[in-house]
C-alpha cells in the first residue's frame, strides 16, 4: 500500500514540478510572483480558488462531521454563497480601484501606518495557523498511511512535504499556483467523484438508488430552525458563513491575490460568482459522501472511530479497496497542497510587501529578500504544525474556523470601519483596540457559556468585529474625510 502511495506522489509532483518550469521560465520576478504579471484568464482563477478553498481539511473534515451535525453544515455554505457576492461588488471595486498589491494596502491609505501594520500582522497570524491546521491533518495521514511503516519521524515527513511545497512555488509564486492549482481542483472533484462511485458499487447501488438512499437516510437534515441555544441554529449558521466568507476570502491576501492577477475588475467579479456558485454543489458532494460512508460502516458492521477526521481515511485504507484508496490519496493530497501552496505565497507576499516595504527597494534587493521570507515561512509552517501535533484537536475544520472567529474579527471591524464610515481614528491606539476585541470576546463567550449555557459559535466573529467596530469609534478623532 506504500509503495502504491509513494508512485502515485512521485507522478503527482512531476506534474507540478513540470508546470511549474514551463510557467516560470518567462518571468520569476517579484511581479510574477505577487501578481502573475495580471495576466491570469479569469476561468483558471475561479477553477484554482476551488482548489484553495476546499483544503485537505475539507476533504477529511466534511464528511467526517455528518455523523455529529447531519448535514447541517450546508447552512454556513449557503452563507458563504451570499458573501461571496459581497466580496464581488463591494471589496474587489475597491481593490481594484487603488491598484493594490496586498489589500491591507487600503489601511494605510484609510486610517494610517499602524492600522495598515496592525491588519497584516492579524492576516499573517491567522493565515500561519489556519493554513498549517490544515496541512496538518494531511501530513498525519501521509505519515499513518506510509512513513510511520518505515519507522520516520513525524518532522520528517513534514519537512519533505514543505519542501515539496517549497520547490514549485519559490520561482514564481502566484503565477505558477494559478495553474498548478486548476491541476490540483480537478483532481480533488474527480477524486470526491469516484469514491462515491466506488462506495456505491461496493452497496450494489445504482445511480438513482443512491439519491434516494442518502435522501431517506436519517442524517440528510440540513436545517436547524426550532433551537436557539444550538450551534447549528439557521441563522447562526447562515450569517456565520457569510461573515466567514468575507473576511477568510474578501479581507484574506491568500485569496484575494489570485482575483488581483485577473486582467481587470469585471473578470476578477466574474471569477468570484463562478467560484462562489460553484461552492454549493462541492460541498453537498462532500456531506453526501459522509452519509454514504455512515450507510456503508452500518451495513458492514464497521466500528467507526470516535475523531471524526478519521473515519474516511480508515474506511479508505481498510475496508473500500485499491480504487478508492488510490483517488483518496489523489484528491487528498490535490486539496491539501492546493491550499497549502497558496497560503505560503499569499503569506510571503504579505510579509515582503506589508511589512519589510520591498516595494521600495530597488528589484535585485527586493527579489532577494522575498527568496528568504519563502524559506523562513516554510519554517513557520513546521514549527505550528508540529505545535498543532502536541495539542491534539479532534475536528481540525471546527477548530480552524473557531481560530478565524477570533484572528479575523479585527479585520472584520477596521473593513466595516473604513468603508461604511468618513471617520478618522487615532492610529497609534488602533492596535490596542485590535488586541483586546478578541480577549473581551473570549470572556464573553465563556460568561455565556458557564452562566447562561449558551453555546457560542462562530457568531463571535460578528461581535469580535463590531467591538473592533465601537473600539474605532472611542478613538475617533471625530472629523470627517
Amino acid at each position: 500500500m506504500g509503495a502504491y502511495i509513494l508512485v502515485i506522489i512521485a507522478i503527482y509532483f512531476g506534474a507540478l514540478y513540470l508546470i511549474s518550469y514551463f510557467v516560470s521560465k518567462k518571468s520569476s520576478d517579484n511581479d510574477a510572483f505577487f501578481l502573475g504579471n495580471r495576466q491570469s484568464p479569469w476561468p483558471l482563477v475561479a477553477i484554482a480558488m476551488v482548489g484553495t478553498s476546499i483544503s485537505g481539511v475539507t476533504f477529511v473534515s466534511v464528511p467526517g462531521m455528518v455523523g455529529k451535525f447531519d448535514m447541517t453544515y450546508m447552512q454556513m455554505v449557503f452563507g458563504f454563497v451570499v458573501g461571496y457576492f459581497v466580496i464581488a461588488y463591494v471589496l474587489l471595486p475597491l481593490y481594484y480601484r487603488l491598484n493594490l498589491t496586498t489589500i491591507y494596502g487600503y489601511l494605510e491609505q484609510r486610517f494610517g501606518f499602524f492600522s495598515y501594520k496592525t491588519g497584516a500582522s492579524f492576516f499573517i497570524l491567522s493565515k500561519i495557523i489556519g493554513a498549517a491546521a490544515r496541512l496538518y491533518l494531511v501530513a498525519m495521514i501521509l505519515q499513518t498511511l506510509v512513513f510511520a511503516q518505515w519507522n520516520i519521524p513525524f518532522w520528517v515527513t513534514v519537512l519533505g512535504i514543505i519542501l515539496l511545497i517549497w520547490g514549485y512555488t519559490h520561482r514564481s509564486g502566484i503565477k505558477t499556483i494559478i495553474w498548478t492549482d486548476t491541476l490540483q481542483t480537478t483532481c480533488l472533484i474527480l477524486g470526491v467523484i469516484l469514491i462515491i462511485w466506488q462506495v456505491a458499487t461496493k452497496m450494489d447501488m445504482d445511480a438513482l438508488q443512491l439519491v434516494n438512499v442518502i435522501a431517506d437516510s436519517e442524517h440528510f437534515r440540513m436545517f436547524v430552525f426550532d433551537d436557539w441555544a444550538s450551534r447549528q441554529n439557521f441563522f447562526k449558521q447562515f450569517f456565520s458563513g457569510m461573515f466567514i466568507t468575507i473576511v477568510m476570502t474578501g479581507l484574506d491576501q491568500d485569496m484575494m491575490q489570485k482575483n488581483l492577477t485577473c486582467k481587470t475588475l469585471k473578470d476578477a467579479q466574474k471569477n468570484m460568482v463562478t467560484y462562489g456558485f460553484s461552492f454549493a454543489p462541492i460541498n453537498f458532494l462532500f456531506l453526501s459522501l459522509g452519509v454514504l460512508l455512515l450507510l456503508f460502516a452500518a451495513q458492514y458492521n464497521i466500528i467507526l472511530p470516535e475523531n471524526s477526521d478519521q473515519i474516511l481515511p480508515v474506511l479508505a485504507t481498510n475496508y473500500l479497496g485499491l480504487p478508492v484508496l488510490i483517488f483518496f490519496t489523489i484528491g487528498i493530497i490535490a486539496a491539501a497542497f492546493s491550499s497549502a501552496d497558496s497560503a505560503l505565497t499569499a503569506l510571503t507576499t504579505s510579509v515582503c510587501v506589508d511589512l519589510l516595504d520591498v516595494n521600495k527597494k530597488d528589484a535585485d534587493k527586493a527579489k532577494s529578500i522575498r527568496k528568504k521570507v519563502h524559506v523562513l515561512v516554510s519554517l513557520a509552517f513546521m514549527v505550528v504544525i508540529l505545535i498543532i501535533n502536541a495539542v491534539q484537536q479532534e475536528n481540525i475544520l471546527d477548530t480552524i474556523y473557531t481560530i478565524a472567529s477570533y484572528t479575523y474579527g479585527p479585520l472584520l471591524g477596521l473593513f466595516f470601519f473604513g468603508l461604511f464610515t468618513k471617520i478618522n481614528v487615532k492610529d497609534k491606539m488602533v492596535p490596542l483596540i485590535c488586541v483586546l476585541a478578541p480577549i473581551v470576546s473570549y470572556l464573553l463567550e465563556f460568561i455565556l457559556r458557564e452562566l447562561y449555557s449558551y453555546q457560542v459559535g462562530y457568531e463571535i466573529l460578528l461581535f469580535n468585529g463590531l467591538l473592533t467596530a465601537v473600539g474605532l469609534f472611542i478613538i475617533s478623532k471625530r472629523k470627517t474625510i
